[in-house]
């Protein structure tokens, strides 16, 4: 069977053609007091918007883009250094095969010595994947290198309940559309209530996403969740881990 595009990519070394830098974002731990990982959002070399990166992506440059993401948060995580874990997003539609696209990964982990078990690999739900089951082999391929496993703004998109049913990750992250408003919405309540009821009995924790409001935190806490991100805590800090604003 020939190559497909992306592992010709991979095999030739084809480099993006347009830079790209990193901002980090604190995924805190309100019950130990204790930052639980740090997200790596992708930005432009003078800090500018991961849309506006985006907006660049082609058939052509998306696995380049992926590998590079990946690569340069490993980097800017080694050199600040980043404390507890590092979570990383990936482009499922930009992995081919699980076993060799993820060597770049490998490789750039041992060159800047970043233990491989403080690695979260996060697949957004928002990208719509036409073969679960394709997701499901990454997902288990990224599980058995050591990697933990996370689906973002979950309830958001198009794999949720079906890819729950076939594969389950380590973390899920409540989807911020979720959350906004949730001390005055009882809808959302039961949404997300019933949400962690499904994540405890699947052995899965919940990181409540997008949090800007004491208001939406102290609801969350109520309802059982322990691990919180957003503009609450700490907005994401350009080529640096910015301060925590801890709650009293």
């Amino acid at each position: 069977m020939p190559d497909s595009p992306g592992c010709t990519h991979c095999r030739d070394g084809e480099a993006l053609d347009f830079a790209i830098s990193m901002a980090f974002q604190p995924i805190v731990d309100l019950n130990s007091h204790q930052v639980f990982a740090h997200e790596a959002l992708v930005r432009g070399p003078a800090g500018e918007s991961a849309g506006s990166l985006l907006a660049r992506l082609t058939d052509s440059n998306r696995y380049a883009f992926d590998q590079s993401c990946r690569i340069k948060a490993l980097e800017w995580a080694a050199r600040l250094p980043v404390p507890a874990r590092l979570s990383i997003n990936f482009m499922p539609n930009a992995v081919y095969r699980a076993e060799t696209c993820i060597r770049a990964t490998l490789e750039a982990a041992q060159r800047y010595a970043f233990p491989l078990q403080r690695i979260i690999f996060e697949v957004t739900e928002q990208e719509q994947v036409l073969d679960i089951d394709h997701l499901s082999g990454i997902l288990r391929a990224y599980r058995k290198q050591g990697f933990m496993t996370a689906i973002d703004d979950f309830g958001a998109g198009y794999a949720g309940l079906n890819l729950l049913a076939d594969f389950q990750p380590d973390l899920i992250k409540l989807d911020m559309a979720l959350i906004r408003g949730i001390d005055r919405d009882s809808v959302r309540q039961i949404l997300v209530d019933a949400t962690l009821s499904m994540c405890r009995k699947l052995n899965i924790r919940v990181i409540a996403e997008g949090v800007e409001t004491r208001e939406e935190l102290d609801t969350l806490r109520a309802m059982g969740v322990e691990l919180f991100q957003g503009y609450l805590l700490a907005k994401p800090g350009f080529q640096c881990l910015p301060a925590l604003q801890w709650p009293n």
